[in-house]
């Protein structure tokens, strides 16, 4: 027993097991690299150019096509809008067409009254209390708003 303690720890016999343990690594390292290889094959490669190609070359039209449906969408909402506007107008129409009703909007547009009816007016107090600059150039002379439309557009051409 002496002879095979000191064979299993001489020098030949671990660099024999250390050469066996450093070829089973060796081995399962290329069997890894070729599991890793067979995993994407030319089949494949091609496969992911195809598709590639088919997504840049389908991108535009698909970008038009939602493009598009968004203005359809966008036509179709101001179609509703119009033709609600219509309703509305043929509304009025009818509604002028009505001799009471004019008559009610003309009195109250116009200030007309009937005879025998005596008319007021009642004056807003906030609207009288505005001073002159504020109530702008409807209360300036004619000549003075010419001559301040003569300079603005001196001014501008400056």
């Amino acid at each position: 027993m002496p002879v095979k303690d000191r064979d299993r720890f001489s020098t030949a016999t671990r660099l024999k097991l250390l050469g066996e343990q450093t070829a089973a690594r060796v081995y399962r390292s290329q069997t890894r690299r070729q599991a890793r290889r067979s995993r994407l094959t030319g089949r494949a490669a091609l496969l992911a150019l195809v598709l590639c190609s088919m997504i840049v070359a389908l991108a535009y039209p698909i970008r038009q096509y939602v493009s598009q449906r968004a203005e359809i969408a966008d036509m179709r909402r101001e179609r509703q809008e119009a033709r609600e506007r219509v309703e509305e107008l043929r509304d009025l129409k009818a509604r002028w067409q009505d001799d009471a009703y004019a008559e009610q909007r003309i009195r109250e547009r116009l200030h007309y009254v009937m005879p025998g009816e005596t008319g007021y007016i009642m004056i807003d107090p906030d609207a009288a209390k505005q001073s002159r600059t504020t109530q702008g150039a409807a209360h300036l002379p004619w000549y003075t708003n010419v001559w301040d439309g003569v300079d603005k557009a001196d001014a501008a051409a400056q």
